[in-house]
């Protein structure tokens, strides 16, 4: 892999220095068509799921389409960034001083290209680990993955073990749990009047939503680990105007499934009540990550992955965070996953964003590890003779 880092440092370069945001499509497609040709070079059967708004979803498959003896392994990487088109010319990849920057180098073309260069590395030793390797890269993550989950899902229940390649977090742990999230409108109708002649004809929707967006946030602190934002408040149109709609988006998070549904029934207990007479509301789920949660299984591929770690000369810990990513989709269905296992960075979704480039060698081969480990482990090998036997 030392041999390997100029040329990674050269890709890295090449898929930074595109603007790929989430709503440019030939950007990420741009990006994709780059993936499709590193599948292909590494013998993989690429499948192309296309799309007319967002970015077409790749599937690499390694080794045969259905399993018949051996365990399978799904590895996720996402092609988009949060950045607007001009993005890369504003401030392109550089390197100074041992520090990558520029637009998605670490959330997350770092952890994409770990990715490919781990397969790479242990094609030189021969044949996969696995009897099935499937690398799903998706053009929508930065949005909640709204195309490309349902291709995740679908892998999913054929896989026994997922790895995803978000960087790892800036003290160099990689993820095993995650928050869930669910993002809500609430969408609130009064009725317009004349502020100054006639305001008793009037319902406001702003005021129906200030009582609405006070009661959400008394939700914080009634779970352990849920937090309730109303971070988007869109309403009315002249201040001479009694406000005859308001759009309030919700943002919220939980570590566990079962507290997550709970206050989310919460929510809409309180859209459904009313304030302000004869004001309605709406409450539309816009997007929805389940936790990922520490499965038992789970705890298997954190060893693995410290296991390797200390192989290597570091010592490595698992954390929990409150973002979600593509693992909150596949531990949601009891998949064991592990994420973060791209190299070093930080600052994601900020100007500053960085990549450490010395992290970029150990990680890979660090990943690489990860994957022998769990092909060679006789009890991801019972998963898989479970997996099979259920069909």
């Amino acid at each position: 892999m030392t041999a390997r880092l100029p040329a990674y440092l050269a890709d890295l370069q090449r898929l930074v220095d595109i603007d790929c945001g989430s709503y440019t499509k030939a950007g990420v497609d741009e990006v994709g068509r780059w993936v499709a040709a590193a599948f292909r070079d590494l013998g993989a059967d690429v499948q192309i799921e296309p799309n007319e708004l967002h970015g077409d979803t790749l599937v690499g498959t390694f080794g045969s389409r259905v399993t018949t003896t051996g365990g399978a392994l799904l590895m996720v990487g996402h092609m988009d960034t949060v950045f607007d088109p001009g993005t890369v010319a504003e401030r392109p990849f550089r390197i100074a001083d041992g520090i990558a920057t520029g637009p998605g180098v670490s959330d997350m073309k770092g952890g994409l290209l770990a990715g490919l260069y781990a397969l790479r590395i242990l094609r030189d030793f021969g044949p996969l680990p696995f009897e099935r390797i499937v690398f799903v890269a998706n053009p929508d993550e930065e949005i909640g993955s709204p195309v490309s989950t349902p291709v995740i899902l679908a892998h999913a229940a054929t896989v026994d073990a997922a790895l995803v390649m978000e960087g790892a977090r800036a003290n160099g742990d990689i993820v095993s749990s995650r928050k869930g999230i669910a993002d809500f409108e609430l969408r609130i109708t009064g009725r317009a009047a004349h502020a100054g002649v006639e305001p008793e004809k009037g319902r406001s929707a702003v005021l129906e939503a200030a009582h609405k967006i006070v009661a959400l946030h008394a939700l914080n602190g009634r779970w352990p680990g849920v937090t309730v934002n109303a971070g988007v408040v869109r309403g009315g149109t002249r201040p001479n105007v009694v406000a005859a709609e308001t759009i309030i988006q919700v943002d919220l998070r939980s570590v566990e499934r079962a507290t997550l549904e709970e206050a989310e029934a919460a929510i809409r207990r309180i859209a459904a009540s009313t304030t302000v007479p004869d004001t309605t509301c709406e409450v539309v789920l816009m997007g929805r990550f389940w936790p990922m949660e520490k499965l038992e299984r789970s705890g298997r591929l954190v060893d693995h992955a410290v296991s390797v770690a200390s192989g290597l000369g570091f010592t490595l810990r698992d954390a929990a965070t409150g973002g979600a990513s593509d693992a909150n989709t596949i531990a949601g269905v009891g998949v064991p996953a592990i994420d973060g296992l791209g190299p070093i960075g930080g600052n994601d979704h900020a100007p500053a964003e960085y990549l450490e480039v010395d992290s970029i060698v150990p990680r890979t081969v660090l990943l690489a590890g990860i994957i022998l480990g769990l092909g060679r482990d006789p009890v991801v090998g019972e998963w898989a003779a479970e997996r099979l036997a259920r069909g």
